[in-house]
């Protein structure tokens, strides 16, 4: 059976779920889960930190392994980033019988090159590499995150392997492709809020706001906005009640 790792803490409904991005672990979220006056849960995506790898990735498969993992309960409002929020909305559409009162979609690439696909599928289709020292393979987990710079590394993004150390992360799962945000916002049976920092390069405000006029642009924020300043991000999810 499928392993995920998953955190929680917190009372208070609606539970809030936390998806992180592409590279990253749960633990990304630590400084705003701790703003949050909910209950929390914080998984490690299949194949990211101690969360077993899958045999192949999709967004569907992703978020199936997260809905299994979920407690039962009522509603719960969805944070994802980046690629933690193609999954909120997949979750958000009703095909994993999960019920979802909101999501937050940050920092989602919603445009993709076809440069973009191939380097990706480059990445997919390579082996673990092992690095001689501790600290280069906690440079290359910050760099691959996003987050080098703004946050420390998790060790449980690493892994000690013969010859050094290496990234937890399954690289196979470079290779989702593109999401198709139309249907993805299309199908989602709540309310979403799509968001991106006012200097993310991957996520620029104005491709969020031709999908959605709505879109909120966070003032001086790049792509890991919610570590950069977990307040702002915070305020957003507000407008679902939490």
């Amino acid at each position: 059976m499928d392993t995920l790792n998953m955190r929680t803490g917190g009372k208070g409904e609606p539970a809030v779920l936390l998806l992180h991005g592409l590279g990253a672990t749960g633990a990304v979220w630590n400084h705003f889960a701790v703003q949050l006056d909910r209950r929390v849960l914080v998984p490690d995506l299949p194949g990211h930190g101690p969360s077993a790898p899958l045999p192949h990735y999709s967004f569907a498969t992703l978020a199936e392994a997260v809905a299994r993992a979920l407690p039962d309960g009522g509603p719960l409002v969805v944070a994802g980033h980046s690629l933690g929020g193609v999954l909120a909305l997949e979750l958000a559409s009703g095909r994993y019988d999960v019920e979802v009162a909101g999501v937050l979609a940050l920092g989602v690439k919603v445009e993709w090159s076809q440069d973009d696909l191939n380097r990706a599928a480059s990445f997919a289709a390579k082996p673990p590499r092992v690095f001689a020292t501790l600290a280069d393979a906690e440079q290359a987990y910050l760099k691959v995150s996003g987050l080098l710079g703004i946050a420390p590394t998790d060790p449980a993004g690493l892994r000690e392997t013969e010859g050094g150390w290496r990234l937890a992360m399954d690289p196979a799962a470079f290779g989702l492709g593109a999401p198709d945000m139309p249907a993805l916002l299309a199908g989602a049976r709540c309310p979403v809020v799509l968001a991106a920092g006012e200097n993310d390069p991957m996520s620029r405000p104005e491709q969020l706001r031709a999908l959605d006029p709505d879109a909120v642009t966070l003032a001086g924020l790049g792509h890991n906005a919610h570590v950069e300043d977990p307040a702002a991000v915070r305020a957003l999810l507000k407008r679902f009640g939490v």
